[in-house]
C-alpha cells in the first residue's frame, strides 16, 4: 500500500450548529477511504499559522451532537491579503495537505475560492445559520436556529397572551430575511419586516391598532438587516398607542444540538466533499436542491444573490389574518 493521502479541513465565519456533525463525517469517511486528516483551527488563521490536529476516529467521537464548532472560528484580515494567503499555501505545501474542505458561508468560500486560483484544491460546505448562500436550499445550521427560535418564540406568545402585549422580537440573519420568514411562518407571527421588501410601520400601526380588540397578543418579527425592534418598537407604539415589548434573540440563534435535518445534511455533504477531492474536483461548493445534493462553482454563487421565497412570505402574512 502507498503513502496515504493527506486532506484538510476547517470551519470558517460564524459558527453553525451541525458543523462538528460535518467535521465527523468527513473525518471518518476519509480515513475510510485511506486518506490523511489535518484539522486546522480557527480557520483561515490556522492556515496562517500553521495551528492544526491531525483527526482520527477518537478525535470526533462523541461530537455529533454538540453545537459549534470543536476547531474553532475566526476571521482572518490577514487572510484577504496576498502574503497572508501565500503562507497559508506553504503550509499546506509543507505537510503535503492536497486537498481542503471549507465549511463555512459566503466569506468563507470567497478566501477558499482565492486558494483555487492560485492552485490548491479545495471544496466547500455551506454551514450558516442565514441559509443566504446561493446553490443550496439550506446550510448547515439553519433548520436548527429556527428550531431554537421557534421554541423562544412559544414562551414568548405564552406572556404575551397572558398580558395582551404587543412584542418585536429581533432575529439574526445579515442581510437577507430567511430566518425571518421561516420563523414568522412557523410561529403564526403576525408581521415580518425583512430587507428584502418594504414596509410600512404607519400601516402596521394602523392595523394593530384597528385589530386589538379580541385579540391577545400580536407578534412582529424583524431581522436584523431590516431595522432594530427597538425602533419598530417606538413606531409601533408612537403611532398605535399601545405598549409595545422587544425580545432581541442575539447569539442564543447558533447554539443547541443541531437538529435531525443538520446531521443528516452533516453526513451527506461531508461524504460528497471528501467523494469530489478523490475525484479531482476543486473550486465547487456542495449543496441540496429539491432534496438532491448537487454542486456549484464557487464563481456562481458567489455572483448570485440568494432570493427570498416571496410565495411564503405572503402566505405567512395571509394565515396570520
Amino acid at each position: 500500500m502507498g503513502e496515504k493521502r493527506n486532506i484538510a479541513l476547517l470551519t470558517s465565519g460564524g459558527d453553525a450548529s451541525g458543523m462538528n456533525a460535518v467535521i465527523r463525517t468527513v473525518t471518518r469517511y476519509a480515513i475510510y477511504n485511506n486518506l490523511k486528516v489535518y484539522g486546522f483551527y480557527e480557520g483561515f488563521k490556522g492556515l496562517i499559522n500553521n495551528d492544526f490536529i491531525v483527526l482520527d476516529l477518537n478525535s470526533v467521537g462523541g461530537i455529533i451532537d454538540r453545537g459549534g464548532t470543536f476547531l474553532y472560528s475566526a476571521r482572518s484580515e490577514k487572510f484577504k491579503c496576498r502574503e497572508g494567503q501565500k503562507q497559508a499555501i506553504d503550509n499546506l505545501k509543507k505537510n503535503k495537505i492536497e486537498g481542503l474542505v471549507v465549511i463555512g458561508g459566503d466569506g468563507s468560500f470567497r478566501g477558499a475560492h482565492e486558494l483555487h486560483k492560485q492552485g490548491i484544491q479545495v471544496v466547500g460546505i455551506p454551514a450558516t445559520i442565514d441559509n443566504d448562500v446561493a446553490g443550496t436550499d439550506y446550510s448547515i445550521g439553519f433548520d436548527t436556529a429556527l428550531n431554537v427560535i421557534i421554541d423562544i418564540m412559544s414562551k414568548i406568545r405564552d406572556t404575551a397572551s397572558s398580558h395582551e402585549r404587543i412584542f418585536v422580537v429581533e432575529v439574526m440573519g445579515r442581510n437577507s430575511g430567511m430566518i425571518a420568514v421561516n420563523t414568522g411562518i412557523a410561529c403564526g407571527a403576525d408581521y415580518i419586516l425583512i430587507p428584502e421588501i418594504e414596509f410600512d410601520l404607519a400601516k402596521i400601526a394602523s392595523q394593530i391598532k384597528n385589530h386589538r380588540e379580541g385579540k391577545r397578543h400580536t407578534l412582529v418579527v424583524v431581522a436584523e438587516g431590516a431595522a432594530s425592534a427597538s425602533d419598530v418598537a417606538s413606531s409601533i407604539k408612537l403611532l398605535a398607542g399601545h405598549e409595545v415589548r422587544i425580545s432581541v434573540l442575539g447569539y442564543i440563534q447558533r447554539g443547541g444540538s443541531p437538529s435531525a435535518l443538520d446531521r443528516i445534511l452533516a453526513a451527506e455533504f461531508g461524504k460528497k466533499a471528501v467523494d469530489l477531492l478523490l475525484e479531482g474536483e476543486s473550486d465547487c461548493m456542495i449543496g441540496i436542491k429539491s432534496m438532491k445534493i448537487e454542486t456549484s462553482k464557487f464563481e456562481d454563487i458567489l455572483e448570485a444573490k440568494k432570493n427570498i421565497d416571496e410565495d411564503l412570505y405572503r402566505l405567512a402574512h395571509i394565515l396570520a389574518l
